[in-house]
């Protein structure tokens, strides 16, 4: 199978390329440490504020000690990618009953008839073990294990327990092992062709710009005939007029439901129609005609024309497999988890702002109903002994006890600095001034005083609030920073495998 035509990607390319995206995981992993949360000193450790920023700082902490263990568990795919490092992988997708290994078994046996090198393999604790056993073939799922076939010396299939398997097990098992293959064959049943909700499970590799080829399987029908007098069932092949339908209704879905994921829908090849029995068991057996009866012979160079898309993708995989991780597992993670608590403690800040403004008046009231109908009695206590200053030092202690007492109340989890508004009580105040007058004075200096500290309280608690609204602002902005950036190594990577370099081998800037 020749390389594919058009595609420019250097090794020196990918180098460059794979520099990058190290530099970002590093310039990532040094803005969290950088953006930690800091809770301002007005905030107590009680507030809901406050333990949202510890679990936000938990997890940007833990995110970070993730990844290395993330990239670890891909290990199996990329040691899968490297033994077939000079091969096209494809990977084998479909429901248990799709007729996946039926299919390959095959394929298999056709390269063999054709006197070109099979070799069978299972995959055995991340290890590739070759077999001469055809690959376990059966109408439930009998597939626990990730098995394939080379066929001759360019392609691979591997075969699947299914993304969607009944067994959790089995689907776990596939997810590791995806990352490893080239391109996608889609089987589908001809008897209930082009469900799409199937290619959910595809999302990651479609997504990662691999093309899909959808096989409709099973492309028979049982038909009544007579034979000797006697009505018998036969299976026969669906009739192409009934494929054509059937294969146009695919790729109309297909197209669809890739437009819907945000699927580039150019990765879809026209879907093929192929009944593995018919060409086995034809009445005309493995003849030319009965392959082609059969849809074999369509399907055969629908596989040769996925090959230099295929190799397309294989040749920018070792950065690819890497910004998979990074797009994946480490910066939709980050957003997936960080974002939720982003956004819950923006919904407190703006609930917080509120509230203050709310609580304010009260807190003004509560210490006027506190202090103001003290005065009276402080003055017949104080003003016939003429002790102004023993009358303005009991009014500020009771002032100062009130506006502790009722700004803890009022503004549970604020930890405020008050200043002591009862010493200034007395001054400019003259001695001389009678009952009457020395109550209007004292009445208005408290009122103001109360407002003031009510004020000057609000105040610290608002701007411990900007505070934590600018460091939640910076973590947002660099987040949104470091995805900007990956998308464009991202753009960058897939434009350059799209541009083909000219006669001269010069390449665009």
């Amino acid at each position: 199978m020749a390389a594919a035509e058009g595609v420019a990607l250097t090794e020196a390319d990918l180098g460059h390329t794979k520099a990058r995206l190290h530099a970002w995981l590093s310039d990532l992993a040094q803005a969290l440490a950088a953006h930690r949360i800091d809770v301002p000193e007005s905030l107590r450790d009680t507030h809901a504020l406050a333990q949202q920023a510890d679990q936000l700082n938990a997890l940007l902490t833990t995110s970070a000690q993730a990844w290395e263990r993330q990239w670890d568990d891909l290990a199996p795919a990329r040691q899968l990618a490297q033994a077939f490092e000079d091969r096209v992988m494809l990977l084998v997708f479909g429901k248990f009953n799709a007729g996946k290994s039926s299919l390959c078994n095959f394929l298999a046996s056709r390269f063999a008839a054709q006197g070109r090198a099979v070799q069978y393999f299972h995959l055995e604790s991340g290890r590739i073990v070759e077999t001469a056993e055809p690959l376990r073939e059966g109408a439930v799922e009998t597939t626990a294990r990730l098995q394939g076939v080379c066929l001759g010396a360019n392609l691979v299939l591997l075969d699947t327990p299914g993304l969607h398997s009944v067994t959790p097990d089995n689907a776990a098992l596939t997810q590791r092992f995806t990352d490893s293959a080239d391109a996608v064959l889609w089987l589908t049943s001809s008897t209930s062709p082009g469900q799409v909700q199937e290619l959910d499970e595809l999302a990651r590799e479609l997504h990662r710009g691999k093309p899909l080829l959808p096989v409709v399987t099973r492309s028979d029908v049982i038909e009544e005939d007579e034979v000797d007098g006697e009505i018998v069932k036969q299976l026969r092949n669906k009739s192409p007029a009934n494929r054509s339908l059937q294969e146009s209704d695919v790729q109309a879905r297909g197209r669809a439901k890739l437009a819907q994921m945000g699927v580039e829908d150019g990765l879809l090849l026209p879907p093929v129609s192929v009944s593995v029995h018919m060409a086995r068991e034809g009445g005309r057996g493995n003849t030319a005609q009965a392959l082609d009866d059969s849809g074999f012979a369509q399907f055969c160079t629908a596989l040769l024309g996925i090959v230099d898309p295929a190799r397309a993708y294989k040749q920018r995989k070792p950065a690819e497999v890497m910004l998979h991780h990074l797009e994946e597992n480490v910066l939709d993670a980050i957003e997936s988890h960080v974002q939720p608590v982003l956004d819950e403690m923006a919904s407190t800040l703006l609930q917080e702002r509120a509230l203050l403004q709310e609580r304010a008046p009260r807190v003004v009231q509560a210490v006027r109903r506190h202090v103001l109908p003290e005065l009276p009695a402080l003055l017949e206590r104080y003003v016939p002994v003429a002790d102004v200053c023993g009358l303005c030092e009991a009014l500020g202690a009771l002032l100062d006890g009130a506006l502790v007492a009722q700004v803890r109340e009022h503004l549970d989890g604020h930890d405020v600095r008050l200043l002591v508004p009862g010493a200034s009580l007395q001054t400019g105040l003259p001695d001389h001034l009678d009952y009457e007058r020395l109550y209007e004075a004292l009445q208005e200096r408290v009122q103001q005083a109360i407002t003031l500290q009510v004020q000057e309280a609000v105040a610290q608690c608002s701007q411990g609030l900007d505070a934590l609204d600018a460091s939640l602002l910076v973590l947002q902005q660099a987040l949104a920073g470091q995805h900007e950036r990956l998308m464009q190594i991202k753009r960058h990577l897939r434009d350059d495998a799209a541009q083909p370099a000219d006669s001269g081998g010069v390449r665009r800037p």
